[in-house]
């Protein structure tokens, strides 16, 4: 049944069913946000740039990633609109496309400080590489 064929027989079924579809997208949506920062080396770049835009040399020399590791995970924050970029003479200098993402990274500490037994502890999600 399709959800055109739901609205016809009830509307309140087919309100259901769309706030499901919509809870899906949503929730995909938000799975796309976290892999793009579940990345290591992607939320080192983040972090060098949470004070102020940085160079694609001035990145590598701040998180000690090769300069084709950090213009490719560059390409990734950009493509997800997590950095913006701004031409700044012959060099490009990337920033934090959005001030909530410096929030979001600051929170996101504040919980793993109250949580960091929990987070290392965790066996549903593979923690095998952190230390803290």
């Amino acid at each position: 049944m399709n959800e055109h064929a739901l609205q016809l027989q009830s509307p309140a079924l087919s309100t259901k069913a769309i706030s499901r579809v919509e809870h899906r997208r949503k929730a995909e949506a938000m799975t796309k946000l976290y892999r793009g920062l579940s990345d290591p080396s992607r939320l080192s770049i983040l972090e060098v740039l949470r004070p102020a835009a940085r160079s694609v040399g001035e990145i590598v020399q701040a998180t000690g990633l090769t300069q084709s590791n950090v213009s490719n995970h560059l390409g990734c924050l950009y493509d997800c609109g997590l950095v913006a970029r701004d031409h700044v003479g012959r060099s490009v200098h990337y920033r934090l496309s959005d001030p909530r993402i410096e929030t979001l990274l600051r929170l996101s500490e504040e919980l793993l400080a109250d949580t960091a037994r929990g987070v290392l502890e965790c066996t549903q999600i593979d923690c095998r590489n952190i230390t803290l």
